[in-house]
């Protein structure tokens, strides 16, 4: 079959499934499963893919099904051929499922944070299992009081409500226990060389003197390890120093970090590293499964082996690739340098897909899960646009928003013969129990762009008001009927009466640009993250109320 009808009839399913929108990445994803030799040239196939895509999408619903037909035959009934997105498991009735998702608590949580919770989390419940969230806080330096409580709210705010919460620093002296018992069975050693010469003889393979001395004295300096300070000692796992997976190459399980911690202070200082603490507590736990990304994927393997020396079951991974989001920062490193600078206004800069900004912005948590788990599981790293991200969010939106008048660059005109009325609108176009009314003469308030294109000759409307016609420098009245403007259609526009009662709004944009301007006098009646519809305008979030004026933050057209 040749690539080019692959494609097609894969975007086409995909939009159909989507109100007449495919996914770029869940369409890469279906041709790869198809054709995984197309992985050699995946920018070239992407390329392909993202014309093809968006051919798709500029065609209408109804031409989307007629186009579908030709392909029909080509492809199973959706229902049977969509597989389970966990079929990787391959998971029996009635099996014992728990998953855990573990975040440090060093940064905002981000899009990706929430791509990992939501599977971890919707896999443990589509088993009825067990979802635990995990801080990994075993490095003091990094660990921070105020993101463990930013971690839960945001999370909460997604919809996950975990089985428990545990916190990895609580089980310190059970590690130290395993660690004990690594050392007595002769699976781990002290290693007294500096940072410097373990890096190069793992580089070369080389095993070090401290890895060859007895039992007895291993265990002595075992001890002596919580009495050493910083950078002095470390125990190390014995691995396999010519090992292809430089994991494997004897890596530290304890270090001395001696840094007042968030929730322990003083209590500790030896601490163990990320991959010793993982399987422990995986083990601890009885984490069955766990979805993370590929970053981790060379790490398995040396977690697996500590799982298996301390008689733990081992956990069952599955690593996918990371989507990244063209043209956002998500390095923590990078983002704090940047707040530092003022180059961005915080952690929930607009700019931004932590999980703070997004919702700020007005990006909801069901179009967030949705856009996530629509990037699928696969082996293959895609890049997104935030066009992918505010398909999701305007499907919602779109359906219960309210919609009003914003006039950006006001220009107060006259329409002369204009007659006094009470003119009602819908404040959702399906929903005709809700409206707003504006009692009108003849001055009203239009943006300046729209004023400037306004030709004679021609019958121009302002929104279900009235028609006028442009007279040389003014503008007279025709008629009240949306039929009349239809026989000679020039410009169709929206608009404001002119009044006292007019709310003074300022709307920041994710370019931290301000749009200041006057909108309908029912907007004074919005509660603070409220999301609206500005006709023409775009959908913004209802930030802050202050007295003379309202902040909106700016989601998306």
């Amino acid at each position: 079959m040749e690539l080019e009808t692959v494609i097609t009839k894969y975007a086409l399913q995909n939009a159909l499934n989507y109100d007449g929108k495919a996914n770029i990445s869940s369409v890469i994803g279906k041709v790869l499963a198809e054709n995984p030799e197309l992985k050699k040239d995946i920018k070239k196939l992407s390329e392909q893919i993202k014309k093809i895509v968006n051919n798709i999408n500029s065609l209408s619903l109804e031409q989307q099904k007629k186009e579908f037909g030709k392909y029909s035959k080509l492809i199973k009934d959706s229902a049977k051929e969509r597989k389970d997105i966990f079929s990787m498991f391959e998971i029996k009735e009635n099996e014992k499922v728990v998953t855990a998702f573990p975040p440090e608590p060093s940064k905002y949580p981000h899009i990706g944070h929430a791509k990992s919770i939501f599977l971890n989390y919707k896999l443990a419940k589509k088993y009825n299992g067990k979802f635990i969230l995990r801080f990994e806080d075993t490095n003091p330096k990094l660990a921070a009081k105020e993101f463990y409580e930013i971690h839960l709210n945001n999370y909460k705010w997604l919809g996950v409500n975990p089985d428990a919460v545990e916190y990895a620093s609580d089980y310190t002296e059970e590690v130290y226990k395993f660690a004990k018992i690594m050392v007595e069975k002769g699976f781990a050693y002290l290693c007294e060389c500096s940072q410097e010469n373990i890096k190069k003889n793992r580089f070369e393979g080389r095993e070090c003197a401290c890895r060859y001395l007895n039992e007895d004295e291993q265990i002595k300096k075992y001890e002596q390890l919580f009495k050493a300070e910083e950078g002095k000692m470390v125990l190390r796992l014995k691995g396999f120093m010519q090992h292809e997976n430089t994991t494997m190459r004897d890596p530290a399980l304890l270090r001395i970090v001696r840094h007042e911690h968030p929730r322990q202070g003083k209590k500790y200082h030896v601490w163990p590293t990320y991959d010793f603490e993982n399987s422990i507590m995986d083990g601890i736990e009885s984490v069955t499964h766990r979805i993370r990304t590929k970053e981790f994927e060379l790490r398995n393997e040396l977690q697996n082996y500590i799982q298996n020396i301390l008689g733990f079951k081992q956990t069952n991974i599955y690593e996918f690739a990371r989507f990244n989001m063209e043209g956002v920062e998500s390095s923590g490193r990078i983002i704090r340098d940047l707040i530092q600078k003022k180059k961005l206004i915080g952690w929930d800069d607009p700019s931004l897909t932590t999980i703070v900004a997004l919702r700020r912005r007005g990006f909801l948590p069901d179009a967030i899960k949705n856009f996530v788990l629509s990037t699928g599981i696969t082996k293959t790293e895609a890049t997104l646009t935030w066009d992918d991200l505010i398909m999701h969010n305007k499907r919602i939106l779109d359906v219960k928003t309210n919609r009003y008048f914003f006039i950006h660059d006001a220009k107060e005109v006259k329409i002369e013969n204009a007659p006094q009325q009470a003119v009602k609108l819908k404040l959702h176009p399906d929903a005709k129990e809700r409206k707003r009314q504006f009692n009108v003469s003849n001055t009203f308030y239009i943006e300046k762009k729209d004023f400037t294109k306004l030709e004679e000759g021609k019958a121009h409307r302002l929104m279900d008001c009235l028609n006028f016609n442009k007279k040389g420098n003014k503008l007279v009245f025709s008629s009240l009927l949306h039929e009349d403007f239809k026989k000679n259609p020039g410009l169709i526009m929206h608009w404001l009466p002119k009044g006292n009662d007019l709310a003074k709004i300022e709307i920041l944009m994710p370019d931290k640009k301000i749009i200041k301007g006057l909108a309908e006098p029912m907007v004074s009646e919005l509660k603070e993250d409220d999301i609206v519809q500005f006709v023409r305008f775009g959908f913004c979030r209802l930030d802050k109320q202050e007295k003379s004026k309202l902040k909106f933050w700016y989601t998306h057209n």
